[in-house]
């Protein structure tokens, strides 16, 4: 029997997770997305893992640029994380209005998050719908010391 889609998002939706918007930069081509499907991977070396929609915009871009940041939001950045979660193109030296600098890949990294994971890609593989873009952290920084966002049943959470 398979298993129904809708019930699995409800049920995978039970699982509380941090809110992230991961950017990633493919020459002055800039792009962001909201994205919960994050996990570390590795010590030795350091690596984390993302899963980014093969229709997004953002999949192309860091299929084209190679690199990624990871922002992990604050509690006060619920309107950011709307913000990113809406398909947009991307633009030319600008990231939807929101303040950033250029991390160490070249990937735009967020100035308002908690904290920062800025990355290489060293692998990408096929996840049905996704793909499993494997980083390797060549930067990391702890930029605010406030409480996390939280996405749970739907809903943001603090």
């Amino acid at each position: 029997m398979p298993v129904d889609p809708q019930e699995y998002r409800s049920i995978i939706g039970t699982f509380a997770t941090g809110v992230t918007v991961i950017t990633s930069a493919a020459g002055d081509e800039l792009q962001g997305m909201t994205a919960n499907a994050v996990t570390s991977l590795s010590l030795d070396p350091i690596m984390l893992l993302i899963c980014v929609d093969k229709s997004s915009h953002t999949h192309d871009v860091l299929d084209r640029g190679g690199v990624f940041a990871v922002n992990i939001l604050g509690e006060h950045q619920e309107d950011v994380s709307r913000l990113f979660a809406k398909r947009a193109e991307p633009e030319a030296g600008t990231l939807r209005g929101q303040a950033f600098r250029i991390g160490v890949t070249g990937a735009p990294v967020l100035e308002d998050s908690l904290a920062f994971l800025d990355c290489r890609v060293t692998q990408v593989l096929d996840g049905g719908d996704h793909s499993i873009f494997l980083g390797e952290v060549v930067d990391e920084g702890v930029v605010d010391e406030g409480k996390p966002l939280v996405f749970y049943r739907g809903g943001y959470h603090e």
